[in-house]
């Protein structure tokens, strides 16, 4: 049967749904040694003693002087983008509260716990940076870079000064989009061990092998003496793609105590300490025709990049991600953007489902609202008035993304239906629509066509064993999103097999070839299943002539189905590819006429551009006394060109797009006059439950993309792109008779009631 497409339960849900996963925090070797860090109360500060005497009486206690090693820095190679080092241990000073100062390492957790309170740290508090927008005014966070704006950059295409002369209305919007964190059911950890000068890391990451290079970087290991293992993630949304300085304290900190040292983060941590994402201020201004065509587009994106330019994609992931793909899915022709990154005492920011496209989006789309109520226009008919169509593909943006294929006005229509856009409503009811583009399955293409340096390619491997199965081995593990199964139905599309014969072998730098950037960016169908693809279709070239000889058949004459290779017409004439399989292995005869029956078979994929789109509409109920939002009614239309799995897709779709309605409404981090983190918990920090949220009701297009394996496009990220806009306009479109503009998020009641 046809296994692409299939609506296949998921191949790892048993094993997870009975407890049998397998965590860093269920992992253990003996005579481990548990750690607990230090972390800075301040949010800057330079640290004038730390004295862990008393501690040492009950544990082993770490600083930066007893771990000497190099710096973590980013990797991006941009032009007039500033480095900003960062230790493991902060040495000298602090620039975030929660930042480590020290790591105790013990024999449990607890006695950890208990013995760093009894370090004594000595600091010297700092003005804290908390504005972005007044951060080159502050006293750099890094006296060498002598400024806290690490970027600064205008681009400019096709002629926007000229558009905006002749535009016929010309709207501007301001918008500051709300400091994310991504919340993982599972925290970050990892578990070190050093053997014979090699080390090897069990860590709850997204990319093992970015991480071995990055602990190789630190650590002065070779890398080829480094061994990541990612055992089953709990979540990761972005937050696990980078390498953190707490792994490289723990794996030094290994080495130097001679004991495996275990860390597991808890939740205050992972508020204070790990990456944020998300925090934009973005000034807007569209140039409309007469008849409502868009001309051209001005932004100036500011994005604040937390208190390092954070190694896993620098400062610029947020702001230049944003600018590069602001006229989204309209005819844009005209386009500039100034793009700008500062530094301040926030925990660094790091990439989280959605990126930069978030916040841009979001502006954007809350722009051509108030434009199309200026005008007297129906918003969804301005909307597709704008839109690429269908016989304009492959259509080429005015700063150079080819989009594949799209249905950008189909997906539009198909969500005012199912939303009841047209329909009548009450008071204070109002519905929001927004259309999306999202760049899918990065290769050096997709980087390119972003105008961003991104290493994005993998290499993959399968081979067929003696007893018939397949085994898959790719360096991209799942961190909840279905993989074992998705790319488990590629391959057995190809192959002729069932999927529950193939094993994905995942998350292991010694027993995976290398994946350049691990799961990140809405690539993993793309790239690895593409590259899987590939691979499968040179393993049934193998197969079939190994069956060829042992039918005495012609390769071109055989047909591959359910497990089994038969001769067309002559259905009689039939051997299981378990059969060839043990041929192929033991029986010497073969190699006279295959000298190499060898059923493995490898590629290197590096794919052209995709671009998946779609469109998020929802309809709310304020009550303006209260401030109270009630969610009544989300539709997401998702079109990532050839479904794999209905089921995976769905379930991606759904869980992105409460993660919207989440940061539209309920999330933000917040800071404090005095820089202290105020959201140290899930009870500051609200999170989207079952009860707050009706059904989302998904439909799909499909519009197969011509330029990857089996037409096959991401799509993981577009929930978290396109619902913040659709909720937020649906609030003001259920204010608009008050005059209330949404001016940044969340819209909690309290920013709601004064409405």
């Amino acid at each position: 049967m046809p296994w692409i497409g299939a609506r296949l339960e998921r191949l790892e849900d048993e094993r997870l749904l009975t407890g049998r996963g397998r965590y860093v925090a269920d992992l253990g070797l003996p005579h481990m040694l548990h750690a607990c860090f230090v972390r800075s109360p301040h949010p800057n500060a330079v640290i004038r003693r730390i004295d862990g005497d008393q501690a040492r009486r009950v544990a082993t206690v770490f600083t930066a002087a007893d771990l000497p090693h190099s710096p973590l820095l980013d990797s991006v190679q941009m032009d007039g983008l500033a480095k900003t080092p960062q230790p493991a241990l902060a040495a000298g000073r602090v620039r975030f509260e929660g930042e480590p100062v020290a790591i105790v390492l013990a024999g449990s957790r607890y006695l950890a716990e208990d013995a760093a309170e009894l370090v004594e740290v000595e600091y010297g508090p700092l003005p804290p940076v908390m504005d972005a927008e007044r951060a080159e005014e502050a006293d750099p966070l890094h006296p060498e870079l002598g400024t806290n704006v690490v970027y600064r950059r205008s681009f400019a295409w096709g002629d926007p000064d000229a558009a905006f002369a002749e535009a016929a209305h010309v709207f501007r919007s301001r918008y500051h989009g709300n400091r994310f964190v991504a919340v993982p059911i599972e925290t970050r950890g990892c578990l070190a061990d050093w053997s014979g000068g090699r080390l090897t890391v069990w860590s709850a990451t997204q990319g093992p092998h970015l991480l071995r290079r990055r602990l190789a970087s630190t650590t002065g290991t070779p890398e080829g003496h480094i061994r990541v293992i990612a055992p089953d993630v709990g979540g990761g949304f972005g937050q696990k793609i980078p390498a953190h300085p707490e792994d490289v304290a723990v794996a030094l900190a290994a080495r130097a105590a001679g004991r495996p040292v275990k860390w597991i983060e808890d939740r205050r941590e992972n508020f204070a300490a790990a990456p944020h994402a998300k925090e934009q201020i973005i000034e807007l201004e569209l140039a409309v025709a007469a008849d409502g065509t868009f001309l051209a587009l001005r932004a100036r994106v500011l994005g604040d990049a937390g208190a390092y330019s954070f190694n896993a994609a620098s400062a610029l992931i947020e702001p230049y991600l944003s600018a590069q793909l602001m006229p989204g899915p309209y005819r844009i022709r005209h386009y500039a953007c100034e793009i700008v990154a500062a530094l301040t005492t926030k925990s660094p920011v790091a990439p989280y489902r959605g990126i930069g496209w978030t916040a841009g989006h979001t502006a954007r789309e809350l722009l051509i609202d108030r434009a199309a109520r200026a005008l007297g226009r129906d918003r969804a008919d301005l909307r597709r008035q704008n839109l690429v169509e269908a016989d304009e593909f492959p259509y080429v943006s005015c700063n150079g993304m080819v989009f594949d294929s799209g249905s950008f006005r189909e997906s539009l229509d198909k969500a005012l239906e199912l939303s009841g856009y047209h329909e009548p409503r009450g008071p204070f009811v109002g519905v929001g629509v927004s259309p999306y583009v999202e760049p899918t399955g990065w290769g050096s293409e997709g980087g390119f066509q972003s105008n961003w340096s991104f290493a994005s390619y993998d290499a993959v491997r399968l081979s067929i064993e003696p007893s018939g199965e397949v085994t898959a081995a790719v360096g991209s593990p799942s961190q909840g999103q279905g993989h074992e199964t998705t790319l488990a139905q590629v391959v057995a599309e190809e192959l002729g097999v069932r999927p529950q014969d193939v094993s994905v072998i995942a998350g292991d730098t010694s027993a995976t070839p290398v994946s350049t950037s691990g799961t990140r960016a809405s690539r993993t169908a793309v790239v690895t299943g593409g590259g899987l693809l590939l691979a499968a279709r040179d393993l049934r070239e193998k197969l079939l002539r190994i069956a060829g000889l042992v039918l005495e058949a012609a390769a071109d004459d055989l047909e591959i189905e359910d497990g089994e290779i038969s001769v067309r017409g002559s259905p009689d004439r039939r051997v299981t590819v378990r059969e060839v399989a043990a041929r192929a292995y033991f029986d010497p005869g073969l190699r006279a006429a295959e000298p190499e029956p060898d059923l493995t078979a490898g590629r290197f994929h590096d794919p052209k551009a995709t671009y998946s789109n779609g469109c998020v509409a929802c309809v709310v109920e304020v009550d303006p006394e209260t401030g109270a939002v009630a969610v009544r009614k989300l539709v997401a239309v998702e079109d990532c060109g050839t479904i794999v799995n209905p089921l995976v897709v769905d379930g991606q779709i759904a869980g992105a797009v409460a993660q919207g309605v989440g940061g539209a409404l309920l999330e933000g981090i917040r800071y404090g006059a005095d820089g202290r983190l105020q959201t140290h918990s899930l009870l500051a920090y609200k999170l989207p439950k079952a009860a707050d949220l009706p059904p989302v009701e998904i439909a799909h297009c499909v519009s197969p993309s011509p330029w990857t394996p089996g037409g096959i496009k991401g799509m993981g990220e577009s929930g978290v792109i396109a619902t913040p806009a659709a909720v937020a306009c649906a609030v003001e479109d259920a204010l608009a008779s008050l005059g209330f503009e949404v001016e940044r998020l969340p819209l909690t009641p309290e920013t709601l009631a004064v409405a």
